[in-house]
């Protein structure tokens, strides 16, 4: 009996073997097919929205014939597929491997835009590490270093403000946190970083007024007095500006609108 059972399962284990390795052969199976026929199977896949078969498709382009003209077509567009389809990591390894094999194809300025949105549409809030963040703003300015008469330069320089603009929100809610819990000196280098590092974006009078907050808070009045009387000159009627005035002096000058006029000579006190 225990005979015949054996023979039982090594029977029912021999054709398991015979159909798994008939199921394998078909998963591996593929029909060679012409390039053309592929490469157009993948741009419709792209027109109808189907964005990662897309990619395989164009995958295939290359596997099959990878020493043909389409094969460098497909390379792009794959990486083109893995962004549409949100598949950012995968459309930076596909870009970079197009950028070092083909860096004179006429599509490479296309190419290093292409990498640098795949980071720039990954920005997330000022709360949150700002890694890709900083990989978006390194990448566009590499478009507009390398192609700065091209229309993705144009379009990466607008992009660079909202990045830089970002960058500095990140350090801005960084120094109010340490503003907050009374550690001025950390705040006071975060502020400092937003007025030497991203003097062009929206952020800078808030940092200056923050900076006299934490310099009067420390009782380095002079120091206050400097920044107070940068905050003044470059930004007098900006909302920070009245803000600092009423730390420094007292009054609020948003509920006296007649003494606007006068408040370049009420910073005399400063010197």
């Amino acid at each position: 009996m225990p005979t015949f059972r054996f023979r039982q399962y090594a029977a029912i284990f021999a054709a398991s073997v015979v159909l798994t390795a008939c199921g394998s052969t078909e998963e591996i199976e593929y029909v060679e097919q012409k390039v053309e026929v592929l490469y157009n199977t993948a741009v419709n896949s792209v027109e109808a929205g189907e964005y990662k078969e897309a990619a395989k498709q164009f995958d295939e382009v290359e596997r099959q014939h990878p020493y043909s003209t389409w094969a460098t077509k497909a390379q792009i567009m794959a990486a083109f597929s893995h962004y549409q389809a949100n598949e950012y990591d995968e459309a930076v390894i596909g870009l970079d491997r197009f950028i070092r094999l083909h860096p004179g194809n006429r599509d490479i300025a296309y190419a290093y835009y292409l990498k640098a949105l795949s980071y720039y549409e990954r920005i997330s809030d000022v709360a949150r590490d700002q890694l890709i963040t900083e990989l978006a703003l390194k990448s566009l300015n590499e478009v507009v270093r390398r192609f700065p008469e091209s229309k993705y330069a144009r379009d990466a320089n607008l992009k660079i403000d909202l990045t830089r603009d970002h960058l500095a929100g990140k350090q801005m809610e960084i120094g109010r946190f340490y503003l907050n819990r009374k550690h001025y000196l950390a705040a006071i280098n975060r502020f400092k970083t937003v007025v030497d590092d991203y003097q062009t974006t929206t952020h800078v009078p808030e940092a200056l007024h923050r900076l006299v907050e934490a310099y009067t808070a420390l009782g380095v009045i002079d120091e206050a007095r400097r920044v107070a009387a940068v905050l003044g000159h470059n930004y007098p009627g900006n909302e920070w500006y009245l803000d600092t005035y009423a730390v420094a002096a007292g009054p609020d000058l948003r509920e006296r609108p007649d003494d606007r006029g006068f408040l370049t000579r009420t910073w005399d006190w400063l010197f």
